[in-house]
């Protein structure tokens, strides 16, 4: 998603910013409504017919699951486009933030929040393990990258400002609303992953 679900967001200009409470936690923290919202965000709008022959799932189990994310507002049908028995669905345009930090010790919500926060890590290595699956031409080969630094040593003070830095430095490169991207410009995914490890003795 190119929303922050963990932190502080960084919408674009005149864009709403809605907060997750427990409620909508609990309604979005499920496999299946989670690979849904992904599809809508990523490729636009859709039927639940489409949606579930991309996932492989029965179109009526597919359509409850819309309508429960749609009840919880993070989806919304798409007015004027499709018929009253095949309707087109899109997500609510929005900066979604989830603070998680504000439900790990709540046993309410607990579960949920594992949920969720498995099915974003598993969402982000399918993201990888197709982009490096599929066939590319050596422009976009060269473009992409992989990598990781294990030589910082920061405070946790230092380390949210170094994430705040790196959302800036990618904020910087969105498009402003309306505008056309570039000839030959695809659809590129930053994904952003930073996270103390604990030091583990030698002995």
């Amino acid at each position: 998603m190119s929303d922050d679900m963990s932190g502080t967001p960084q919408p674009a200009p005149g864009k709403p910013v809605r907060r997750l409470d427990a409620r909508s936690l609990r309604g979005l923290a499920h496999p299946l409504r989670m690979s849904i919202l992904e599809l809508l965000t990523l490729d636009g709008p859709a039927t639940g017919t489409a949606l579930a022959a991309r996932l492989g799932e029965n179109t009526g189990t597919v359509s409850w699951h819309l309508r429960h994310l749609a009840e919880h507002g993070f989806i919304e049908e798409e007015t004027g486009r499709g018929t009253k028995r095949e309707r087109w669905w899109r997500v609510v345009d929005e900066t979604k933030v989830l603070e998680t930090a504000e439900f790990r010790d709540d046993p309410a919500t607990r579960g949920a929040l594992s949920v969720y926060l498995h099915e974003v890590v598993q969402q982000y290595f399918n993201r990888v393990t197709t982009y490096l699956s599929e066939s590319w031409d050596e422009e976009w080969q060269g473009a992409g990258t992989l990598s990781d630094r294990r030589d910082l040593r920061l405070t946790a003070q230092q380390l949210t400002a170094m994430n705040a830095e790196l959302l800036d430095v990618i904020a910087r490169h969105a498009p402003a609303p309306g505008e056309r991207p570039e000839p030959g410009a695809l659809p590129v995914v930053v994904q952003l992953q930073s996270f103390p490890r604990k030091e583990r003795g030698t002995a």
